[in-house]
């Protein structure tokens, strides 16, 4: 996969190889800090409207490989995507942030979760993927993101301690 890469110093540093110098990325790459990213969102101003938009996440993702000489490109989503697929009702609100119309406080709430189809669920998240991977054309590689272990292993001890439960 490397050598297809015009620039592969981030996958050869998970690699552990000698580099002439660290890669250079950051998270929330395509952030609130970019006008341009500001502009964009003016476009979509609903923010699961916009991550479900495979050509918007494309275009936020690229846009700081435009002003930045980055080692990586981050995907544009969210986390948040996940307990929406869900059956989580999620808003996000000016100045708060994003707020859940009903947040799991009890049991009762978690069993109301259902287990998303991937792939019809969250098909915009690998459409956009897809197409960002396309206009990259092997510049630098796509990289991703998700909870983390710790939140991860969270959820998956409440959800099993619900399942249980129920038994």
């Amino acid at each position: 996969m490397s050598s297809t890469l015009k620039n592969d110093r981030f996958l050869r540093a998970l690699r552990q190889e000698s580099l002439e110098r660290p890669p250079i990325w950051f998270m929330r790459q395509a952030g609130r800090y970019l006008p341009e990213y500001r502009a964009l969102r003016k476009r979509q101003p609903n923010f699961m409207d916009f991550c479900k938009t495979p050509e918007l996440c494309c275009e936020a993702t690229l846009q700081p490989l435009a002003r930045y000489d980055l080692d990586a490109a981050i995907i544009f989503s969210d986390i948040l995507t996940i307990p929406h697929a869900m059956g989580m009702e999620l808003n996000f609100i000016e100045g708060r942030g994003p707020v859940f119309a009903s947040p799991l406080r009890t049991e009762h709430d978690i069993s109301r979760l259902r287990l998303p189809e991937v792939e019809e669920d969250l098909a915009y998240v690998m459409d956009a993927v897809q197409l960002t991977t396309s206009e990259l054309q092997g510049r630098v590689p796509l990289i991703g993101f998700s909870g983390s272990p710790w939140t991860l292993h969270a959820i998956w001890l409440k959800v099993r301690e619900v399942s249980s439960s129920q038994k």
